[in-house]
């Protein structure tokens, strides 16, 4: 077995054999003073990902070294799994996928084995570009906003785009990334999951530090004043029992999900609507806002998005230097921190 490899790349079917391998039991790599190492590995991986959006470095140069980092994988995915907060598993899901592209980029040789473990439809050229099935290729760059990224700029033949290797590094790393945020959590078991609470205890302080610094409400609640032009507009149509475009109730929803409001405040502006149907609207909004199935659901669109929508009303001077609606509220409120991009 490549143990190097099965280090660098803890997901894949050898690392797993590796770990099984080498690991008496799951209650001993939680609890047994020889995988000490490996618990604090696994939870410098979670606090990386908070702190950093990165997977510490770690060295790789001795098999007892690859061991522990085969097995702080596990670890790490049970640790996020038992916390269960969305932020938390996207957050570390970006940061495993950013190691693995920093990896790869230096280890192309093992590019085979990930398509394999991905289930991706894709193949070399003798050039060392790579061709890969449009569809997968869809799947894996509709994150990417940049004009080269569209299908319509990218070489097609025979249904397979064509692209070269960091290209196709980087939708390599979206596709682990959305594995690990369609895997996670993992149902831990209670009498596992007691094991894990000093830990717990640590990543729950930087997550709420965290969602304290990306609140664009301060944790004081939405105020009016600080709205701006379009989603003051949407909601005295919606107030005034105008019917609203189906654009225009997915902007407002999703922007007043993101300053905090709950589904009882969301509902009752639309409630005076002519058309209003509350089974319906209860359906759409906890769809967008993600409670139907776990999610964090969807993110207000951006003002080139309401523009394109036809929803950008009255915009200010503020709003022609701004491109979130997000941001609008946070610059008038006093709080000019905008959260990185979790892509």
């Amino acid at each position: 077995m490549d143990t190097l490899r099965a280090a660098r790349y803890p997901f894949i079917r050898d690392a797993s054999a590796y770990a099984e391998e080498k690991t008496d039991s799951i209650e001993e790599l939680l609890t047994g003073a020889r995988y000490s190492e490996v618990r604090e590995r696994g939870l410098a991986r979670v606090i990386g990902a908070m702190k950093n959006h990165t997977i510490p470095d770690y060295s790789l140069s001795t098999e007892y070294n690859r061991l522990v980092e085969v097995l702080s994988y596990p670890y790490a995915r049970m640790l996020v799994s038992v916390i269960g907060d969305r932020l938390l598993i996207k957050r570390y899901a970006l940061a495993e996928a950013e190691r693995m592209n920093a990896m790869l980029s230096k280890d192309i040789e093992s590019i085979p084995t990930l398509l394999e473990e991905l289930e991706i439809n894709a193949t070399v050229n003798r050039d060392g570009t790579m061709n890969l099935h449009f569809a997968d290729f869809l799947r894996f760059s509709y994150v990417m906003k940049a004009v080269e990224w569209k299908l319509i700029n990218m070489n097609v033949e025979n249904g397979y785009v064509r692209i070269n290797n960091d290209k196709f590094i980087r939708l390599l790393q979206n596709a682990y990334r959305l594995r690990v945020e369609q895997e996670l959590p993992l149902k831990v078991p209670d009498e596992l999951a007691v094991h894990f609470q000093h830990d717990v205890g640590k990543v729950n302080l930087l997550l709420a530090e965290a969602k304290s610094r990306m609140d664009p409400t301060n944790g004081e609640g939405m105020k009016d004043e600080f709205l701006p032009p379009c989603i003051k507009a949407i909601i005295e149509m919606a107030q005034a029992g105008q019917n609203l475009p189906h654009s225009a109730r997915f902007a407002l929803v999703t922007f007043l999900h993101a300053l905090g409001l709950n589904y009882q405040q969301i509902v009752a502006i639309f409630a005076v609507s002519p058309d209003f149907n509350e089974s319906v609207s209860e359906y759409q909004i906890k769809h967008i806002t993600g409670e139907l199935n776990g999610t964090d659901g969807y993110t207000p669109p951006e003002c080139g998005t309401m523009k394109t929508n036809g929803i950008c009303f009255n915009p200010d001077p503020l709003c022609e230097r701004i491109k979130h609606p997000l941001n609008y509220y946070r610059i008038k409120s006093g709080k000019r921190f905008t959260p990185r991009n979790e892509e």
